[in-house]
């Protein structure tokens, strides 16, 4: 009997982790036997998760072989000073207001003593064990996927001792990633991070990376074949669901102060002010973590009455709410640094079906989903007159019960269409 092609994947977010880290390699694993692939997951056994979501736990295929190892992580220290500050920095958020110096403290700390990441101390433990573990289960390909980027360290040092095919998966991106530059590094650690990753880039046998911007930025780098696996959605959740009778404009996901569009909030308002029936039928819903300063931004242009701030919500109830949405929002931060992001809620967002107003940066490849599929309207945030008419234009399309899409292409997005792909390249090597 032939034995099966066997992964090893190595990733640090997995369940009960929440938010859209966990579902890149969730979805994969879930799919990988159609194409017979049998995966095997190490991953944390003590892990800092700055979101929790258990319903992710039911999608684990049964008897897929998950193996652990303990980590010791700073933040859990760190916590100790400062719960909220450790809470967003760990989860990559860093703030552009002015920041206390116990924020300052714990940034040059994180960002020049935890090189390439906080999980860096993960890296030699578990390539010891790994390494053993590997001599009586061997695997086909062993897999990365970072952030934290410390993780390709693991598969480096793998593929220098075993071996093993190595593949090195960037959700994000490293060095050019929006947050990079906030995290006070001295010159010496910026080299350090540049080598790191010219290192891992140069010596993975294939990267795959979730957009085009990031893999024009890689190939500068790198000779390695990279190819553009993004994130999708689950064909599951493509069913029909009876709209909200309000015109709903939703947002879904964090939505911190780096990222609070005034622009659009101003646009609300004068809707409301100069459309008496828009006023009647609008309203404002988000779904995620968001910060005390768009919260009081929205309140500050009259929307008060509008808003409904649902907090944070699993992702059975995620789906629930972009299906029911009359329009969906997308906001970037509107900088160079973005173009490459691309959030793991707009395929999803494909499926509901439901018209996307997104904001931000110029040649950014959300524009390119968006025009490519045919479900909405990508605007930078100085085209505020086009924002204006896109919405007005939806809205009449709402009252006239004409709100619908016709999108194209969006199978491609289908999370078991980008896990027969990743299946393709995995036997390849």
């Amino acid at each position: 009997m032939k034995n099966p092609f066997k992964v090893l994947i190595v990733t640090y977010y997995w369940p009960p982790a929440g938010g859209p880290g966990v579902q890149r390699w969730l979805k994969f694993v879930k799919y990988l036997r159609d194409f017979d692939v049998e995966p095997v997951v190490f991953v944390p056994e003590n892990p800092h998760y700055p979101l929790i979501d258990d319903s992710f736990e039911s999608e684990i295929p049964k008897g897929i072989e998950v193996i652990k190892y303990p980590i010791k992580e700073p933040y859990r220290f760190a916590k100790l000073l400062s719960k909220k500050k450790t809470q967003t920095i760990s989860s990559g958020i860093i703030s552009d207001k002015k920041q206390s110096l116990l924020e300052k403290f714990l940034l040059w700390v994180r960002g020049n003593y935890f090189i390439p990441d906080a999980r860096v101390g993960w890296v030699k433990p578990s390539v010891k064990f790994l390494e053993e573990y590997l001599i009586d289960n061997p695997v086909d390909v062993i897999i990365t996927s970072g952030p934290p980027h410390s993780l390709h360290l693991i598969g480096m040092e793998l593929k220098k001792i075993t071996k093993t095919p190595w593949v090195a998966d960037f959700r994000d991106p490293w060095t050019s990633i929006g947050y990079h530059k906030k995290l006070n590094l001295s010159k010496k650690s910026q080299r350090k991070h540049e080598k790191l990753e010219a290192n891992v880039l140069q010596t993975a046998d294939h990267i795959i990376v979730t957009s085009q911007t990031t893999e024009k930025q890689f190939e500068v780098i790198t000779d390695v074949p990279i190819t553009v696996i993004t994130n999708g959605y689950d064909t599951e959740i493509a069913e029909e669901v009876k709209l909200d009778t309000k015109f709903t404009v939703s947002h879904i996901g964090s939505l911190l102060t780096e990222r609070n569009p005034e622009i659009l909030w101003k646009i609300f308002y004068e809707l409301i002010n100069e459309n008496k029936s828009f006023a009647l039928d609008f309203q404002l819903q988000l779904a995620g973590v968001v910060s005390d300063e768009v919260v009081k931004s929205i309140k500050s242009y009259g929307l008060s009455d509008y808003l409904i701030n649902i907090g944070y919500i699993s992702h059975n109830q995620v789906l629930d709410v972009q299906r029911k949405s009359q329009v969906l929002l997308v906001l970037e931060i509107d900088s160079i640094e973005t173009r490459a992001i691309i959030p793991g809620k707009i395929f999803e967002y494909l499926a509901a079906q439901r018209p996307i107003l997104a904001l931000g940066p110029k040649e950014s490849d959300i524009e390119f989903i968006i025009n490519q599929t045919g479900t909405g309207v990508f605007c930078n945030y100085n085209k505020e007159a086009e924002i204006k008419e896109t919405l007005l234009s939806w809205y009449q399309k709402y009252k006239d019960d004409k709100l619908v899409l016709d999108p194209t292409n969006i199978n491609q997005y289908s999370r078991k269409n980008l896990t027969k792909k990743l299946a393709k390249i995995l036997k390849a090597i």
